[in-house]
This record gives C-alpha cells, sequence and structure tokens, in this order.
C-alpha cells in the first residue's frame, strides 16, 4: 500500500480528494487517480503521454539520460554480450538463460520457423506490387486460424508456445513478403542456420545456389533485430495490449501492433532517412539543407537526427554506428554516392554546435536505414524488418499482462459534442 498520497482540490468540492502515490524501482512517482471516476471525474492526457496505463517489469527508458534497460540489462551490454533470441528469453522469462536454457530454445525457434503450406497461398492472393506491411499483417493474423487449438490465454503453456511460434514464424513471412514482391519462389528455413542467417537465406537464397550468408551481415541483421526488440509502453505495444484486454488471441494482437506500427509516426524512421538522402541528391547540395534544417520557417528537417524519447542520445546509435561501418567496409559501399552523403551528414552532426548544443545526435534509424540499403533491402521492407524485430517485446508484454490481474481498456473522454437535443418534427 502507497503511503504517499497527494491531495487534488476542485472549486465547489468541501474537501481535497486524496490519491495515493506509487514508486516504481526506478522512474518518475504516478498518482493513482482511478478513484476519480466514482467523484464523477476523469482526468484528460491527450496521447495518454503522461498516463502510466500499467506497471510492467520489462523495459524501462530514462529519455533524458539515454538509457535502455531491459530485465534491468542496459541495451549496450545485451548488443555486446548477447544476441537477439538470448534477448527474447530474457524479455519473455525475466532472466537470461542458462547454456541448456539458450540452446533448449534456440531448438524450439528452429522447430517453428515453417509456415504451413497453405499460407503459399494468402500471398498469391495479393497482388505483386502490395505494400509488404499489408500482406505481413494479413498473414499474421491468419495464422490464428492454423492454431485454434492451443489459444487458451489462461494457460501459460499455451502463451509460450504462441509466444515461440509467432517470434519464430515472423522473419519466415517477412522474407515471403519481399519474395512475393520480386516474384522469386519462396525458401524454406534452415535449421542448420542462426536466426538472422536464416532471416538473410530465406530473403536472398535462391533454389539455384547453395546458401551463402555473410557473418557480417548475419551480425548485422540480427544487431538490427536485438536493438529494436522493446521499447517500452510506445504506440504499436500499447496497440498490443489494449487489444490483449479483450482476451483476443495472440496473433491478432500481434496483427494489431503491426497496423500501428505502419504508421510514418512510429514505424516509418529509417525509411524517412533514406528518403531525406535521396532528396538531398549530391553532397554538393549539403550544406544547403543543414541552413534549411537550421531555418525554424523551413518545413524541411533532417531525419534520423534527435529522437522523440531520448533527449541526451539514443543509447542504440552507439552500437549501431560501429556496426554500420562494418557493413561498409565489407560491402565497399563508401564509393555510393548516398553513403557519401550520410558519412558527411553524420560528421556534420557530431561537430557542429547547432547540433550539439540541440542534441541532435544521429539515432538508431538514421544507422539501420543506412544498413538495411547497404544490405539490399528495399525500404518498403525496412518497416517489416522493424516488426520483426519488435515481435519478442509484443508478445512479452502481451503475456506479462495475462499472467496478472488485468482489466479492459477502455479509456475515457472529454464531450465537446451537441448535448441532448430532439428530432426535429
Amino acid at each position: 500500500m502507497s503511503e504517499k498520497k497527494a491531495q487534488l482540490t476542485i472549486d465547489g468540492k468541501d474537501s481535497p480528494i486524496e490519491l495515493p502515490v506509487y514508486s516504481g524501482s526506478t522512474g518518475p512517482d504516478v498518482v493513482d487517480v482511478r478513484s476519480l471516476v466514482g467523484e464523477g471525474i476523469f482526468t484528460y492526457d491527450p496521447g495518454f503521454v503522461s498516463t502510466a496505463a500499467c506497471d510492467s517489469d520489462i523495459t524501462y527508458i530514462d529519455g533524458g539520460a539515454g538509457v535502455l534497460l531491459h530485465r534491468g540489462y542496459p541495451i549496450e551490454q545485451l548488443a555486446a554480450n548477447s544476441d537477439f533470441l538470448e534477448t527474447c528469453f530474457l524479455l519473455l522469462n525475466g532472466e537470461l538463460p542458462s547454456a541448456e536454457d539458450k540452446t533448449a530454445f534456440e531448438n524450439q525457434i528452429r522447430q517453428h520457423t515453417m509456415v504451413d503450406e497453405q499460407i503459399h497461398q494468402f500471398f498469391r492472393g495479393f497482388p505483386r506490387n502490395a505494400h509488404p506491411m499489408a500482406m505481413l499483417c494479413g498473414v499474421v493474423g491468419a495464422l490464428s486460424a492454423f492454431y485454434h487449438d492451443t489459444l487458451d490465454n489462461d494457460n501459460p503453456q499455451h502463451r509460450m508456445t504462441a509466444a515461440v511460434r509467432v517470434i519464430a514464424k515472423m522473419p519466415t513471412l517477412a522474407a515471403m513478403c519481399f519474395k512475393h514482391g520480386v516474384g522469386q519462389p519462396f525458401m524454406y528455413p534452415q535449421n542448420d542456420m542462426g536466426f538472422a542467417e536464416n532471416f538473410l537465406h530465406m530473403m536472398f537464397g535462391t533454389p539455384c545456389d547453395p546458401p551463402r550468408v555473410s557473418p557480417t551481415l548475419s551480425k548485422a541483421m540480427d544487431t538490427i533485430f536485438l536493438l529494436h526488440a522493446d521499447h517500452e509502453q510506445n504506440a504499436s505495444t500499447s496497440t498490443v495490449r489494449l487489444a490483449g484486454s479483450t482476451g483476443t488471441n495472440p496473433y491478432a494482437c500481434i496483427a494489431s501492433g503491426i497496423a500501428a506500427l505502419w504508421g510514418p509516426a512510429h514505424g516509418g524512421a529509417n525509411e524517412a532517412v533514406l528518403e531525406m538522402l535521396y532528396e538531398i541528391g549530391d553532397e554538393s547540395n549539403i550544406e544547403d539543407f543543414i541552413l534549411r534544417a537550421k531555418d525554424k520557417d523551413d518545413p524541411f528537417r533532417l531525419m534520423g537526427f534527435g529522437h522523440r524519447v531520448y533527449k541526451n542520445y539514443d543509447p542504440r546509435a552507439t552500437v549501431i554506428r560501429g556496426i554500420c561501418d562494418e557493413v561498409l567496409d565489407e560491402l565497399g559501399s563508401d564509393n555510393d554516392p548516398l553513403f557519401r552523403i550520410a558519412r558527411k551528414l553524420e560528421k556534420i552532426a557530431l561537430e557542429d554546435e547547432y547540433f550539439i548544443e540541440r542534441k541532435l545526435f544521429p539515432n538508431v534509424d538514421f544507422y539501420s536505414g543506412i544498413i538495411l540499403k547497404a544490405i539490399g533491402i528495399p525500404t518498403s521492407l525496412f518497416t517489416v524488418i522493424f516488426a520483426t524485430g519488435r515481435t519478442p517485446g509484443w508478445i512479452a508484454h502481451w503475456n506479462e499482462m495475462l499472467s496478472n490481474p488485468y482489466r479492459i481498456g477502455r479509456p475515457r473522454q472529454l464531450y465537446k459534442g451537441h448535448t441532448k437535443r430532439d428530432y426535429p418534427a
């Protein structure tokens, strides 16, 4: 029980309303406003930016200090010492796995990477030019039709089976979205490959050639997945929780998260970076665009610099910057005009006082967009990659919510429409 109290005084009330104040293990205190409905009062918080809709043990962000923790572990340490599947296990289970647990979990994932052959028919129903996110949203939601025998949300084993299935199948489905668009045959997953290696094989392999995936590119892809694995109560994660609060099945919940991520304000940042580089077009134009970025009256903005959450620096960017260098070195992409523009922009942002004072440092989207472009992934697939990496976070939050007492989400409103009126005679 909370020992701290807040008092809310409202004009016309004889006495203040007492509200409990709770403290988490870290971060700001929260005021419990649930009793206000009994007083006939709601709070007003558009976008829920000042409202904690749940409690969680999974991820903590301190945007001012540039901190991102998964189950207490800094993202920099996970990126340096862990891998994507181990981080998935951590998010789902709360602790890092033992060597035996990790092997068992990796084997579980391998056993579930294939999708039912009838899923192939789903893809054939989409036009070749269908947006990959449209296809992904549809086929993930359709998975519930294939696994209806293990959809008891009250059963912890069913929930964990669903978690393993959706994490395992996402890269297969993501690669199928790409292959369908380019008219190439789908590639089956290989059980002797790692998670990211398998994804790149399914993306770029063909039945005509033996599997060949660069370890450098596999490491880069694994790191991108890891750095996007969870990001606390963002729009898509909150959507998954809200959908899950109705008791719907996990595949529908993940499909709802994919739909939310599809919005350009959420999942389109690294795609916007590439669009900006194309707009700049040539190194000779950079200075003009920098001046435009500094002009508050010009709508142009440098994409991939600064972050709405991280007011200091994006801790994921520090990790991925080195990975970006490794990928460009291996692929010999330094002569690509687009990457030369990116390099020069990065140098300016790290040295120009205007950007330093405003903490407009390159973020994870800046580097991930460059890496994905260098690997050969089209920009239309960038958000699909994001969704593949974010799946363990979505499913971990869904499982956490169902593992504890919860209520169906039902936000209130400040009604400003007509009061009661009679239909005209």
